[in-house]
């Protein structure tokens, strides 16, 4: 089976060359058994999640800061890549439960299909199983790393939900909880590449810091996509966030100057359509402008992380990410 990259990043895998895209593909084999390994409905739920694709993002930042990974680690380099992608699907998985999320990559969410309690156990065994995959190669760096990330997700989704419709909320706490929910995986993402390739600490806190500063600008990214995206290309209507009460950069700031939404209250948006017309109202100011600079600013800050010492291949495959990153519609 094929990686199923998004487009945007189809570059990025053919630069890699053969090594990432057997590593992509050993992904997907590894997701395949760990969805069907149950059967029942656990497997039907996993399977469904699975199935929706995605960018695949996360274990390919893996196996670039892996890269020169010897022969000896590529199978741990594999499964470092797998259990990040398994934590990535079951805080999605969870994140449906919260928002009572219908669709997600043009497909009904576990959710949906399946009901809360369904929903809720295929992300608690997916969780699970990410750190099964990790604990076979006993490094402990790895599942400490991966452990952090996933009680920053926790302590994200946490913060999201006491923000949930908060007109007050501001830039800072809003990066504070994208650095919780999107970078800290990001930032893991690097690191457990970088342990599995056996790099000195000075690296591993380089590329640390490069992923986690790319979290924020992919989340920024993504916010300003809710807003004016593509129902073809993100998979889901416009104004998800609104209709769910998150509170993200772009209405931050179009609050700062709208006059059509000065006396806006979150909890009045109840339907599709009431989402598409406030997004309209954002997109008619410089909000959606005023994200994408501060998501360009993160990325050259991130490319900044990448210091000689980690060597011109390195450096020119995560420079690449990082533009497409930008670049990306879904």
């Amino acid at each position: 089976m094929n990686a199923p990259s998004a487009p945007a990043f189809e570059d990025v895998l053919s630069a890699g060359g053969e090594a990432v895209r057997e590593l992509m593909d050993q992904v997907d084999s590894q997701l395949v058994e760990v969805a069907s390994a149950y059967g029942g409905e656990l497997e039907r739920a996993a399977g469904s999640t699975l199935a929706a694709g995605g960018k695949r993002l996360r274990p390919l930042l893996v196996f670039i800061c892996g890269h020169d990974a010897g022969s000896l680690r590529r199978d741990g380099l594999a499964c470092a890549g797998a259990a990040v992608e398994l934590v990535h699907m079951a805080s999605l998985v969870h994140d449906d439960v919260l928002d009572r999320a219908q669709r997600r990559r043009g497909r009904p969410t576990v959710y949906a299909a399946t009901g809360r309690a369904a929903a809720t156990a295929t992300g608690d065994f997916l969780f699970s199983r990410a750190f099964s995959l990790l604990a076979g190669g006993e490094d402990g760096e790895q599942i400490s790393a991966l452990s952090d990330a996933c009680l920053a997700l926790a302590r994200g989704e946490l913060a999201q939900r006491e923000d949930a419709y908060s007109r007050a909320l501001g830039v800072e706490r809003y990066l504070y909880r994208c650095e919780l929910k999107t970078a800290s995986l990001f930032a893991a993402a690097c690191k457990l590449g970088s342990l599995a390739a056996g790099h000195d600490d000075s690296a591993t806190e380089s590329l640390s810091r490069f992923g986690h500063k790319l979290g924020l600008a992919f989340q920024l990214v993504d916010d300003m996509l809710d807003v004016a995206g593509e129902v073809d290309d993100t998979g889901k209507q416009r104004g998800s966030d609104l209709l769910d009460g998150t509170v993200t950069l772009p209405l931050i700031l179009s609050l700062r100057s709208a006059p059509l939404l000065a006396n806006f209250d979150l909890r009045s948006v109840n339907s599709r359509e009431d989402a598409e017309r406030i997004c309209d109202r954002i997109a008619a100011t410089d909000a959606l402008e005023e994200t994408r600079s501060r998501a360009k600013e993160l990325v050259v800050a991130a490319k900044l992380e990448l210091g000689d010492a980690l060597g011109p291949r390195l450096v020119e495959l995560l420079n690449l990410v990082a533009d497409r990153v930008l670049e990306r519609r879904a």
